[in-house]
């Protein structure tokens, strides 16, 4: 009863204290509980996307001697495989085929039975080009270096028996070659280094004709499984289940199967990208949940003094100090009971309009955890601001015991042990030793079950952030203190005659202002490094796109063709296309190893496809470009096969390449000038890039392998479908808004713009609660002293100038500190979490334009806040003092 009556006199009373705590506390646990919405929304979409990407969940190989017919069975009869169909592999020693008069033989081969069905069982595994969609399918590589087209005859040379003649129906690409040809059962560094350069597919019942039994070549044959995807939401989870399974089968196969998990593979990449999720849930939500829990623990903070002459007037009437600690509690609990209901209200609202998703959980057990939590995390700030202090105040047994007395002789404990100093002196130090190892943050090592997440880089940015702070609250007691003749002449202009009190005041309440400051800036900071990071994220997510896509727009010319760069005028007429870039797309032998090699113009190629240092090492794009110019016959190197094959600069290599007048292939020499560890439409592995006009004239053939249409980010879809109306049904054509949504990790493709406004909007909320709520609040706190000074003679204008120069200096200082602070967390953030990025980023995006409505958002805030204060200050002195 007590209790009831104690809350309801508060929210009479003084209802600008329990409401700035309980808002407080909302932004708190909202935050949190938003991020939570985050985490399940990325997770599940994460799970949902990597199962998509695959063709085919498990290849099961039967073992020698093992019969493929009851390995077959088994698989077909295990528990969750909702398809299964027989594939066979043959090795044949080469293709053979005439065109034009001029016969082409290939090295070789692999010809691949498959059964009626395929095609529609497994849909990402074969690609159609053009011609039939069954019978003989020939691949796109194939039909290049055969020079063959639908109707061809294709001889395949055929180990121990005579060659064997067949009609090619269709040609086709095979998008997941490596994983279709993959060692079944050898670990990830035992696996081939590429498919087979020659693939010729046959119907099932004709791949046994061709290679029967009898003639002692043995068929490797597999049994290709779609699973259930009913899996866990959580890629960590999903991976133990297929896993898990994927043993079992095994042991039910007793050694005649081995298991190709290539399910189990791409969600042990998720799993990777989820912690990474959760990483940036704790670089970038907790900082901004301890922010409001400070500014929460501030509100109440300025409200301590009237607590205790409050807590001393009960004593007068008798309460005991359990008694005062029991009224503290209950309101701790009415207060963090409502903000962490608003707080998790609010995450609900937020995460359907940002991630599709009010849950918190990706199940209803983990939901209801995460709610807890956050709710729990609520009631302990509201403790830690309400309960905590009470229970400290409640040794004051007299109303003069309870009158606070504010020694400012000596600077805090951590000023004087150099706290500051050692935090900041310590996130440099992990910082380094971080470095160290490339900012490795979380390591998980294919095909194991557990991940290594790198805690130990989270110390650094927490240790700025801390030293930052605590330096903060340093420089500004410092100034307050050892400043008094500046301040002095600075308020001159508006306090007159009162300068020096106005000085003396600033001085006095040093403490108070170095906390508001500590807070601005602190609040500042996280806006900006939050910011910072968002749009650099954003920014190297569209670079990732262009690095795929290789332009705004562009149009890849089907294999074989003869389209030269003359072709370039009728994509230049198109509407909105700037510059037309056409690049070469050869093939290249590095020793044994088959290599994408792209021809390029070195002297439009960097401004038509915007190409960064960061894709380059031994100097710059324009640099680099510029030698290949210069030197014709120099050639740009992937940084594998620098690797791989020892290569040091100016090395000769000797590339055998297709040469375009007899179809052969040809030694070309060049000469090693760079790496170039990303290049538009390269893969991510070995690659080559050569001046084009070198390789024209080595191979007798300029023939154009993609042009890159430049519309300067402007409608690239629009131009598109006019590049589509004009080359017709044979090339394709890409754009730049459609490969976004489709590339990068699963992270990247979960797009953080969701989270991005729910972070911006709590740092620009939390900006302007810092800058004004706690001025505020203090303020009123205060105004028996303004009463008091206006009682003495003060007028209007010296107590204006008291409230304004408190502003200002809160700030001006949080402002400034923030913004030091702000940019140097946003460097280390973007260190640390490199991994988060593809390809690395070159230097830091600034969203000036958002930091500025946030500083402005913050100085309204404040002008408000003071400008109340200042109305406040104006009544009459009695009336104030009577108020208590």
């Amino acid at each position: 009863m007590l209790g009831l009556t104690w809350i309801t006199g508060l929210l009479r009373r003084r209802p600008l204290r329990l409401v700035g705590v309980a808002a407080g506390i909302a932004l708190a646990v909202g935050l949190l509980a938003s991020i939570g919405a985050f985490l399940s929304r990325s997770k599940a979409t994460m799970t949902h996307r990597a199962v998509a990407g695959v063709a085919v969940d498990w290849q099961v190989e039967a073992q020698p001697g093992a019969d493929p017919a009851a390995v077959l069975s088994t698989v077909t009869a295990f528990p969750g495989v909702v398809t299964a169909l027989p594939v066979g592999f043959a090795d044949a020693s080469g293709f053979q085929a005439t065109s034009a008069g001029s016969t082409q033989t290939t090295g070789p081969g692999v010809v691949l039975g498959l059964p009626d069905g395929y095609a529609r069982a497994f849909p990402g595994e074969l690609r159609n080009l053009t011609g039939a969609t069954s019978g003989v399918l020939l691949a796109q590589q194939t039909a290049a270096n055969l020079h063959a087209a639908p109707g061809s005859n294709v001889v395949i040379q055929r180990p121990g028996q005579d060659p064997a003649t067949v009609q090619v129906d269709g040609i086709i690409d095979l998008p997941q070659a490596d994983s279709l040809f993959q060692k079944v059962g050898a670990p990830a560094g035992a696996q081939l280094q590429a498919p087979p350069d020659n693939v010729l597919v046959v119907p099932s019942a004709r791949l046994a004709a061709l290679f029967p039994a009898s003639a002692g070549v043995p068929l490797r044959s597999q049994v290709h499984v779609r699973l259930d995807h009913r899996l866990p939401a959580d890629p960590a989870a999903a991976f133990s289940t297929v896993t898990g399974k994927a043993r079992n089968l095994e042991v039910r196969t007793a050694g005649a199967a081995k298991l190709g998990d290539n399910l189990g593979a791409t969600l042990d990449s998720a799993r990777g990208d989820a912690l990474y999720a959760q990483m940036l849930f704790l670089f970038l939500g907790v900082p901004g949940a301890l922010l409001a829990a400070l500014l929460t623990v501030w509100v109440a903070a300025a409200g301590r003094d009237r607590r205790r002459r409050e807590q001393a007037l009960l004593r007068t009437r008798g309460a005991t100090t359990r008694q005062l600690v029991g009224l503290a509690s209950v309101e701790a609990a009415v207060v963090g009971i409502a903000g962490g209901a608003i707080g998790l209200a609010r995450a609900a609202g937020v995460g359907r309009l940002a991630f599709g998703t009010a849950s918190l959980g990706t199940t209803t057990g983990v939901a209801a955890a995460w709610a807890a939590g956050c709710l729990l995390g609520g009631l302990g700030v509201a403790w830690a601001a309400i309960a905590i202090p009470a229970r400290a105040d409640s040794r004051a047994r007299t109303v003069r015991g309870a009158e606070r007395v504010v020694s400012c002789r000596r600077a805090p404990w951590w000023t004087r042990a150099g706290v500051d100093l050692l935090a900041l002196g310590g996130s440099a130090l992990v910082f380094w030793l971080t470095g160290r190892k490339g900012y490795q943050l979380v390591l998980a090592p294919e095909g194991v079950p557990a991940i290594s997440v790198s805690y130990w880089a989270l110390a650094g940015p927490a240790l700025l952030w801390l030293g930052a702070g605590l330096l903060a609250w340093r420089v500004v007691d410092l100034g307050l203190r050892r400043g008094r003749p500046v301040l002095r002449r600075l308020a001159r202009p508006v306090a007159g005659t009162l300068a020096g009190t106005v000085a003396a005041t600033l001085t006095r309440q040093r403490r108070i202002l170095a906390r508001a400051v500590v807070l601005v800036a602190l609040t500042a900071a996280f806006a900006a490094s939050t910011a910072v990071f968002n749009a650099t994220y954003r920014h190297q997510s569209g670079v990732d796109a262009r690095l795929s896509n290789g332009a705004d727009v562009t149009v890849a010319e089907p294999p074989g063709s003869a389209v030269g760069p003359e072709a370039a005028a009728r994509f230049a007429a198109i509407a909105g296309v700037r510059r037309v870039e056409p690049l070469q797309h050869r093939f290249a032998y590095v020793g044994s190893d088959l290599q994408d090699l792209f021809g390029v113009r070195t002297a439009t190629v960097t401004a038509a496809t915007q190409l960064q240092d960061a894709y380059f090492a031994g100097g710059t794009a324009k640099a680099l470009m510029a030698r290949l110019g210069a030197e014709p016959d120099g050639i740009l190197v992937s940084a594998e096969t620098v690797h791989d094959f020892q290569l040091q600069a100016g090395d000769h290599l000797q590339l055998r390449l297709q040469d375009g007048r007899t179809g052969k292939l040809t030694t070309v020499a060049f000469r090693y000038l760079g790496v170039a560890k990303e290049f538009p439409t390269a893969p991510r592995d070995s690659f080559l890039v050569a001046n084009a006009d070198y390789v024209a004239a080595k191979t007798g053939s300029d023939a154009v392998g993609a042009f890159l249409l430049d519309t300067g980010g402007h409608a690239p879809a629009a131009v598109a479908r006019q590049a589509r109306a004009v080359v017709g049904p044979g090339p394709a054509v890409t754009d730049l808004s459609t490969t976004r949504r489709l590339v990068g990790s699963s992270l990247t493709s979960v797009d953080l713009t969701g989270l991005t406004r729910v972070e911006l909007g709590f740092a620009l909320a939390l900006a302007v609660a810092a800058c004004g709520l706690a001025l505020a609040l203090g303020f009123a706190e205060r105004r028996r002293t303004f009463a008091i000074a206006g009682a003495l003679g003060a007028g209007r204008r010296q107590l204006a100038s008291l409230v304004w120069s408190e502003a200002a200096v809160m700030v001006v200082g949080g402002l400034g500190l923030g913004a030091i602070t702000g940019w140097s967390l946003s460097r280390m953030l973007v260190k640390v979490l490199t991994g988060v990025f593809d390809p690395a980023p070159s230097r830091l995006q600034v969203p000036w334009v958002y930091l500025s409505a946030v500083a402005v958002a913050g100085v309204a805030a404040a002008v408000v806040a003071a400008a109340a204060a200042v109305r406040s200050a104006r009544r009459a002195p009695i009336s104030v003092l009577r108020e208590g």
